[in-house]
């Protein structure tokens, strides 16, 4: 009898630590959004709209102006017959579309009341009031919230600016273009960014709706992802194939493309200058460069997580201070052959045997919980 009742007490006690490991792994992810940290709308979309921002800023000024203004390569409408760069409002639709295909809910797209391609005309008379408003106070980004089908959204529109008198030539010399009078710094048209928020009345409310960190991060990640697999396939393994232009580690004084590694760590520096609380960086447990390596045992722990289940993110929560950070470690993926001979050829690589679609490494996304 005694034994019965011991037994029956080990069994209770294992189900309490079990209950409790359970409930404890996942400490802020467990509840709903009015129990756990969360993000608003306008936080959200500052923060995927920053990521953009900066990865057509590297794209536009450090290799579309920069290569064009040295003489190397030009970028052109018809950049597939003619052997050259995207356009950079062609690269951001392609990396739109690859981010838009995943079905990851948050969706965003290129607009403007003088589009040279009519696909990018505003779709609705919000986006129409919402590009006179940003043409009127570029400072600011214009959102609303409306309902598609039984289906709630955040929108938001962020001016595209002018940043390089390469954008400018192109509009005011193209014979669709409707309007032919940029100047460098004009705002040309918008950056719209569609966040699903629900089918309940209550996401009809500026003000009530919190996303999850995991949410934010993973649309981040998405946009990150895309971008560097439009410039690893249609810019440089595309170029390097067809013996155009060749890629370099000392990509400025070779006048020639930065690695896809570089590209990324370029628009993280410019993502980190404007101190919004989000940071992002590619890390490996094999890195051609040793500053690339973990910098913590989370990062650490989260290289061999995604490496083994590359499934889904290694998350976390860590608090500095009295800011409270979410964290989360992406695999980062071989997606071209050209990022496999690459990694396999370079003589300090640690990791030689890269296969196509192989856990290279890992991009770890950090957001400040406001």
């Amino acid at each position: 009898m005694a034994t019965d009742k011991f037994r029956c007490s080990i069994l209770l006690l294992n189900a309490l630590i079990a209950f409790l490991l359970l409930i404890t792994s996942f400490p802020v992810f467990a509840g709903s959004t009015g129990t756990r940290p969360g993000l608003s709308p306008r936080t959200a979309t500052d923060y995927i709209h920053a990521v953009i921002q900066a990865d057509r800023r590297v794209y536009s000024h450090d290799i579309v102006a920069r290569l064009s203004k040295l003489g190397v390569i030009k970028a052109t409408e018809n950049w597939e017959q003619d052997n050259t760069l995207l356009l950079p409002a062609q690269f951001l639709l392609k990396s739109a579309e690859l981010s838009n295909e995943r079905g990851i809910g948050m969706r965003y797209y290129l607009t403007s009341l003088w589009p040279i391609n009519k696909k990018n005309s505003p779709k609705s008379k919000n986006e129409i009031t919402g590009l006179q408003e940003i043409a009127r106070n570029p400072k600011e980004p214009f959102s609303w919230i409306v309902k598609e089908g039984n289906r709630w959204f955040y929108q938001a529109i962020y001016p595209d600016i002018a940043t390089s008198e390469s954008c400018v030539t192109c509009h005011n010399n193209h014979p669709k273009s409707p309007k032919k009078s940029f100047r460098v710094g004009d705002v040309m048209g918008g950056i719209l960014i569609n966040l699903p928020l629900g089918k309940q009345e209550k996401h009809a409310e500026l003000g009530k709706h919190q996303f999850p960190p995991e949410i934010i991060s993973d649309y981040v990640h998405s946009v990150l992802a895309s971008d560097r697999e439009i410039y690893s396939k249609y810019i440089v393994d595309r170029l390097k194939n067809q013996n155009i232009l060749q890629p370099s580690e000392n990509w400025w004084a070779d006048k020639t493309l930065p690695l896809p590694a570089q590209f990324l760590l370029n628009a993280s520096q410019l993502v980190e200058k404007r101190k919004l609380g989000i940071h992002f960086r590619l890390i490996s447990l094999w890195p051609i460069n040793p500053q690339n390596g973990p910098a913590n045992e989370f990062e650490h722990t989260g290289l061999e997580t995604v490496e083994t289940h590359p499934i889904r993110p290694y998350i976390g929560i860590s608090k500095i201070g009295r800011k409270t950070y979410f964290k989360a470690v992406y695999p980062d993926f071989a997606v071209t052959q050209g990022c496999v001979n690459c990694h396999n050829a370079y003589p300090g690589s640690p990791k030689k045997d890269f296969k196509l679609n192989d856990v290279m490494g890992g991009i770890v996304v950090s957001l400040v919980m406001k």
